[in-house]
């Protein structure tokens, strides 16, 4: 998953200590569970989307404090 590697990347810039979540990959039935600590970073399908739940991203992001840049973090991710 090209996510893997911007989420690596991601936590070198911006000093990231966890990310975790799910993520829409497009073309594929399944959400990707994300999982990372600092630059360590594990993705897997886990289920098929729900009929009519939303195909989102979404992941939290926990940074070392005053090195929060959310902007950076969104571009980083492209969301």
């Amino acid at each position: 998953i090209a996510l893997t590697a911007r989420i690596e990347a991601m936590a070198r810039a911006q000093h990231i200590l966890r990310v975790k979540g799910y993520a829409a990959v497009r073309g594929k039935p399944m959400r990707a569970l994300v999982q990372a600590v600092g630059r360590r970073v594990r993705a897997q399908y886990d289920r098929l989307w729900k009929p009519g739940e939303a195909r989102a991203t979404r992941l939290v992001v926990i940074a070392e404090h005053d090195h929060i840049d959310p902007a950076a973090i969104r571009a980083a991710l492209g969301v």
